[in-house]
């Protein structure tokens, strides 16, 4: 298996430290997460049928005509590559590692290309795969220019697979609502926005007969009715949805400007800051020795990701860490 963030157990055996000690900034998830309700009862007991309304609400919130909620974003990213022959494929790199991982597989013949090359790409090739913002660095790839990319590979019977896991702050920017078109997929994730990656639960945009396709493939109950109701709940809940983008947009300018006073420039999303640092490994180890875990990229683009403190102990906790490595390394 890959390794991702998140992999806090890991990090409390390597350093010996319990994981009630750690400030885990290693994911991007929103560290105030929705306050989900419990469940009705029957949940627990009923086999979960899938309820229209989750999809509705799904279609409402992310502005798709069509959707197909799924066991998370990875179930889709694992599944779509089944339902292509082999095919010349381009993702976007670097990016969230499970796209190349899983697109590397089933005969189909893989190039990862840089972002600022992906332009002479698409001629070259059947299916194109993209974060937008992307994940780990936040580049973000103007809405129009996809839209010329999509149609370029649907003429041919290609794809774009838009990952839009980051995308709830940067609502202008998606593109769901064209998903009706063929050849052009939207993945989106209830897990970042609203904290709830516990809750396993995304969601597809699509053309209905792709979406019926993957549902086949997929099969019956991906989504337990527990995940249904909290959801329902969360996507239909715009006074929250509201107030959590202002505190998410002022957060992150926070810790742009704390990073910023500590020398780092650093980009991202409203809900990570990324960098690349020549001494990456040493600024992990500098932090996880202080219980502060935070996301390590050794390949490729070496750099940090971190995410958004949960309080203002932990605020004070990373400014004091920074300062520390700033004392150490001048």
């Amino acid at each position: 298996m890959l390794e991702h963030g998140g992999n806090l157990r890991d990090a409390a055996r390597e350093y010996g430290r319990p994981l009630a000690d750690w400030i885990d900034l290693s994911t991007g998830i929103n560290p105030h997460w929705y306050a989900a309700p419990a469940p009705n009862a029957n949940a627990w007991h009923r086999l979960p049928e899938a309820d229209p309304a989750l999809a509705a609400a799904a279609c409402a919130y992310y502005g798709a005509p069509a959707m197909l909620p799924v066991a998370g974003t990875q179930a889709a990213i694992q599944a779509l590559p089944r339902l292509r022959p082999p095919s010349r494929v381009v993702v976007a790199a670097p990016s969230y590692a499970e796209h190349a991982h899983h697109w590397g597989q089933h005969g189909h013949q893989l190039r990862q290309v840089p972002y600022a090359q992906l332009a002479g790409a698409v001629d070259s090739c059947d299916v194109l795969v993209i974060c937008n913002p992307n994940n780990p660095t936040g580049e973000r790839i103007a809405p129009e220019l996809l839209l010329d990319w999509a149609g370029k590979l649907a003429t041919r019977g290609g794809w774009l697979v838009v990952d839009e896991a980051f995308g709830d702050t940067e609502s202008a920017a998606s593109l769901g609502q064209h998903t009706n078109r063929p050849g052009l997929i939207v993945l989106r994730s209830v897990g970042k926005f609203f904290g709830l990656a516990g809750l396993r639960l995304g969601f597809v945009a699509a053309h209905p007969t792709l979406l019926a396709t993957l549902a086949d493939l997929l099969g019956p109950w991906t989504v337990s009715g527990p995940a249904q109701q909290v959801a329902l709940a969360a996507l239909s809940d715009t006074t929250w949805q509201v107030a959590m983008r202002s505190r998410l947009q002022q957060e992150a300018a926070r810790l742009r400007q704390l990073l910023a006073a500590h020398g780092i420039s650093s980009q991202g999303t409203d809900l990570f800051q990324w960098w690349p640092e020549t001494h990456a490994e040493d600024f992990w180890r500098h932090m996880a020795q202080r219980g502060i875990w935070v996301r390590l990229f050794r390949h490729a683009e070496r750099g940090i990701r971190l995410g958004l403190p949960p309080n203002d102990a932990a605020w004070l906790s990373l400014e004091q860490a920074l300062t520390a490595w700033n004392k150490d390394n001048t």
